[in-house]
């Protein structure tokens, strides 16, 4: 059980505002069944446009050579997503390009933390920082991480502004996905149970 009350305790927040983020960011379930293994492993979205600038960022791999030869996995425009299981996939093709570049370029767990928070969450590698993604304790200590470490996303939970907080927590295009309203609708109706 998601001890959803020690995460708002610990952050000083309502525990509907922690619920909220974890059921649009991921549709309510940090986990998803890999039908090769028959387990459960975390829900994550591959990210190309982070692996492409990662990759020219901090390794001597030709990012743009590899876009042009990979654009579904390497690409500086966001996209390509296929949902569910298929991520893992793209994922797993990217780490044979580079493995650490490809762990931080995906969003982890049920409130979709990005990989390359790794050492500002205090991880001594990227590899723990994936590791703490496989239980649902973990994923909820990297969301508590993510938002000790991040000072716009905690205060905009604190005041229920959700716009401040879908700004903050996903981007400046997330009004193309609604996340603002998608956070608001979903608190409502935590905040009544």
């Amino acid at each position: 059980m998601i001890d959803y009350k020690k995460a708002a305790q610990t952050l000083g927040v309502e525990e509907a505002a922690v619920k909220a983020i974890a059921s649009v960011e991921s549709a309510g379930s940090g986990f998803i069944l890999d039908p090769v293994s028959g387990k459960q492993v975390p829900k994550i979205l591959f990210e190309r446009h982070i692996m492409f600038k990662r990759l020219r960022d901090n390794t001597p791999i030709n990012s743009a050579d590899m876009a042009a030869k990979y654009p579904d996995i390497i690409n500086p425009t966001p996209g390509g997503y296929k949902g569910g299981i298929a991520e893992q996939e793209r994922l797993d093709r990217a780490e044979q390009i580079d493995r650490v570049t490809a762990l931080e370029s995906a969003s982890w767990g049920a409130y979709q933390i990005m990989g390359f928070h790794w050492k500002a969450l205090g991880y001594p590698s990227v590899q723990a920082f994936v590791n703490e993604a496989y239980t649902e304790e973990g994923q909820l200590n990297l969301f508590i991480k993510f938002v000790k470490a991040s000072p716009n996303v905690l205060k905009a939970l604190k005041a229920k502004d959700w716009k401040a907080v879908a700004l903050a927590y996903n981007g400046p295009s997330y009004a193309q996905n609604n996340y603002d309203t998608k956070l608001k609708a979903a608190y409502d109706r935590f905040s009544k149970e």
